[in-house]
């Protein structure tokens, strides 16, 4: 034997002996146990003959830039009705690097469909100027959430997106896009004023287009002026969708022609840094996406695209055939309250899904809702935390438990680390630092033997039945 042959052999043992010595953490939940450490677990020269074996690569796919949820008016507002110790408690589970770790967060630029009621950050018509420009209620209610979020986790960044724009800039002079058929119209919006697919929403004279990238750039540059910088905005709140909140539908050459002509121009000449994100699509068809993504002018000023949870279908082949861009999930999907097992599971499906395709961002929804868990305009939704407001109990939900498996661990910087195509209940990332996190969902009723293969070695368990696992290697 050589001495390179035998130089090899002993850098393998000391890689092994190495990966053998590394601690493990296991933390599990299940229906009935949340935030469990887990046991017997051990290296071993070969996989369990019984178990199922998941290779880990050590090839890296995208970067993460970070995890987290939204900041909505409704959430602030339930938190609100506690009092202060249990309030700064609830922040501090979401967001503590010691907990939920939270360090990528989105908000709304005006009114989601989970504000208290219809605003934007100008509403006097016509003010193409935007002199009447405002941040003031987002000083009391979203800027307050913020800000407490960031004192627990300085780190913590944001994103942005408007559900709508002023309303004067609209066709319709509103800012619901469909009639509310219930048996109270919540919306007030006349059936002759609802928007048709497809159809742009917006006014595409330069005018109203100039005033709309002077509001983006206000917007940015009124809260980097109260130390809340903005990453990143996505142009619209599910473009493809006539909503009975706060919405615009716009075409994708409309988009684009904004984004490339007024948007982007706009940002370039104030130096704003704020990324500009194609998004939120919600759309399936990926053509829709490209129609923006080709266009010259646009694509110059194009960073990323920002799916929705119905945008599934069209992310795999947009990270495929444009993969100098960046990928982020932007929501998932609201649920109908039920705040149970099955929504996790439902919810972890999307995060496998989106992490497979190149996203860099994972983006839950409410956070925090109250007892009722209703919008203004009346659709019941899930949220990780509900906060009774009539009695003060606080209900952690299993969605809660499975974000914190993957945010307590992954930082940003981390990599996913390619793992089988077909298994979906897996998903891998290693850390700035080099500690490797496992994320393994059993979604089965009964338990599975597992065999993790890692650097030559094999890391067997046993996982419980309908159970969320992290290992921290």
């Amino acid at each position: 034997m050589n001495t390179k042959s035998i130089y090899t052999v002993f850098l393998s043992v000391i890689i092994s002996a190495g990966v053998s010595a590394q601690k493990v953490e296991w933390k599990y939940s299940t229906q009935d146990n949340y935030w469990k450490n887990g046991k017997g677990i051990k290296w071993s020269d070969s996989p369990e003959k019984t178990g199922e074996v998941i290779r880990i690569s050590d090839e890296k796919a995208q970067y993460i830039d970070g995890l987290g949820g939204t900041f909505n008016e409704l959430g602030w507002d339930a938190l609100c009705t506690l009092p202060e110790e249990k309030k700064n408690e609830i922040l501090y589970n979401l967001f503590s690097p010691k907990e939920s770790n939270y360090t990528y967060c989105r908000m709304p630029i005006g009114a989601s469909d989970f504000a208290m009621n219809f605003y934007s950050l100008n509403d006097v018509v016509d003010d193409f100027d935007m002199i009447n420009f405002s941040i003031d209620r987002d000083r009391h209610i979203l800027m307050r959430y913020i800000k407490e979020a960031q004192k627990i986790h300085p780190g913590l960044k944001i994103w942005a997106s408007p559900w709508c724009p002023p309303a004067w800039m609209k066709t319709n002079n509103h800012y619901a896009s469909d009639y509310d058929n219930g048996t109270v119209n919540r919306n007030g919006l006349p059936r002759e004023k609802v928007l048709e697919l497809p159809t742009t929403g917006f006014k595409m004279q330069p005018g109203y287009l100039d005033a709309y990238a002077l509001y983006f750039t206000k917007f940015v540059q009124a809260y980097e002026k109260e130390g809340i910088k903005i990453e990143a905005v996505n142009i619209q709140n599910e473009p493809c969708s006539t909503q009975k909140y706060a919405s615009c539908t716009w075409r994708p050459e409309d988009m684009a022609y904004f984004i490339g002509k007024f948007l982007g121009p706009k940002f370039e000449k104030e130096n704003i840094q704020t990324e500009i994100f194609f998004g939120t699509i919600n759309r399936d068809n990926p053509q829709y996406t490209k129609t923006a993504l080709d266009d010259p002018a646009a694509s110059k000023y194009i960073k990323g695209v920002g799916f929705q949870w119905d945008g599934k279908g069209a992310i795999p082949t947009i990270h495929k055939e444009y993969p100098h861009l960046k990928m982020m999930h932007t929501e998932a999907e609201c649920g109908n309250g039920s705040n149970d097992w099955g929504a996790a599971e439902h919810t972890w499906w999307q995060i496998s899904h989106y992490m497979r395709n190149g996203a860099r961002v994972f983006t839950y929804w409410n956070m925090i809702l109250d007892q009722n868990g209703i919008s203004p305009w009346g659709w019941k939704q899930n949220s990780l935390i509900t906060i009774n407001t009539e009695n003060g109990d606080v209900t952690y939900h299993p969605e809660f438990y499975l974000m914190k498996h993957l945010c307590h661990y992954i930082v940003p910087g981390a990599y996913r680390l390619q793992t089988p195509d077909n298994q979906e209940n897996i998903l891998a990332f290693e850390n700035p630092d080099g500690k490797i996190t496992v994320m393994i969902v059993n979604r089965e009723n009964q338990e599975k033997n597992i065999s993790l293969s890692l650097k030559g070695k094999y890391l067997n368990l046993k996982v419980s039945p309908k159970s969320f696992n992290t290992l921290s290697i």
